[in-house]
């Protein structure tokens, strides 16, 4: 098995030291194939044992969170308590806006807890819907609380614009991370958010930065597919991130150039596209979704760390990239695709 290079690791916090390629957990919340929960939990041992330590996963991605915490009692009742330490799991919390309590709060906490087999959250990532609602402050201030009581490690975001990411820090609320949506298609976290978060000491874990997949060799001088071909919800979200960014002819322009790139350094098109991400900026950490009992992709994403781009490389990608249609001018910074 591989094991990965010290350069895979970064001190996120004084306490959580993590894997720079998280494994994403969405693709166990349906719609990506049939999952068997034995062979997903044995998996996620093969991922811990080749170094990707790191997970990421939310409230209602299925049953994410009740894996994490069966994976957490298997360790423990092999290994013992230190094997623990090992892992770190970030879990998201997504309420409906509305009036928030602490007991609203806290209930909705200590199911995560309660499903991940944890006392403490290693990082509690929150989502609000409605910008226009601002109970997201007062949810952030009895997520605070809590966490002093010993409930949560860190808090961090997802999918927040810099405008409200300001607000929140302006209110006193100490925020760890942003999760947003980054890749060579879309590189919206590079007009405003990348240059914030520099500036206050904050990190962003990366998703979709491979487009749901399109962004492998699998796609390179394909048609373009439609309708029952785009038959996961990845698939369908990142072909209309896609067709925006300036359609499937450039695509295909950025696949052919990748696989020049991938070449010289001989890894795959898939590891090209992430380690542009990583090399941003203010970015911790790049999640790759993990098809639990369907497909692993462990030796290749391994091959992330053996490399860097060049100068060469960037100026072969941003010869493309400079064709493309401005998605921050089209859809509006980080995560406002979902609030429209």
């Amino acid at each position: 098995m591989t094991s990965l290079p010290v350069s895979s690791r970064l001190q996120f916090t004084s306490d959580l030291n993590i894997c720079r390629i998280l494994n994403g957990m969405w693709q166990v919340s349906g719609a990506h194939g049939r999952i068997t929960p034995k062979v997903a939990i044995q998996n996620m041992f093969d991922y811990k044992d080749a170094g990707f330590t790191t997970w990421d996963l939310a409230d209602h991605y299925g049953p994410a969170e009740d894996f994490i915490g069966e994976f957490r009692r298997q360790l423990l009742a092999q290994y013992g308590q230190a094997a623990l330490s090992e892992i770190q799991a970030f879990t998201k919390w997504v309420p409906r806006p509305g009036k928030m309590t602490k007991k609203i709060v806290a209930d909705n906490i200590d199911i995560s807890r309660r499903r991940m087999d944890t006392e403490t959250l290693d990082l509690l990532q929150f989502h609000w819907w409605e910008y226009r609602d601002s109970n997201y402050l007062e949810a952030l201030r009895y997520m605070t609380e809590l966490k002093e009581e010993g409930k949560i490690k860190h808090l961090g975001l997802t999918n927040f614009d810099t405008e409200h990411l300001n607000i929140i820090l302006q209110n006193g609320i100490n925020i760890k991370s942003n999760q947003v949506q980054y890749s060579l298609v879309d590189r919206r976290p590079q007009v405003h958010m990348s240059s914030f978060c520099q500036q206050h000491n904050l990190q962003l874990f990366a998703y979709g930065s491979l487009c749901g997949g399109f962004l492998t060799e699998k796609y390179l001088g394909k048609p373009e597919p439609r309708g029952s071909e785009l038959n996961t919800v990845s698939l369908r979200k990142y072909k209309n991130m896609i067709d925006a960014w300036g359609g499937w002819q450039l695509l295909q322009e950025l696949l052919k150039a990748l696989k020049l790139i991938a070449e010289k350094h001989r890894v795959s098109i898939a590891n090209i596209a992430v380690r542009y991400v990583l090399e941003q900026p203010a970015v911790a950490g790049v999640i790759i979704g993990t098809r639990l009992s369907i497909s692993q992709h462990i030796e290749d994403n391994a091959a992330i760390f053996n490399f860097g781009l060049d100068t060469a490389d960037y100026q072969q990608i941003n010869t493309i990239l400079n064709q493309s249609r401005n998605l921050y001018q089209l859809i509006g910074d980080c995560g406002d695709e979902y609030r429209r």
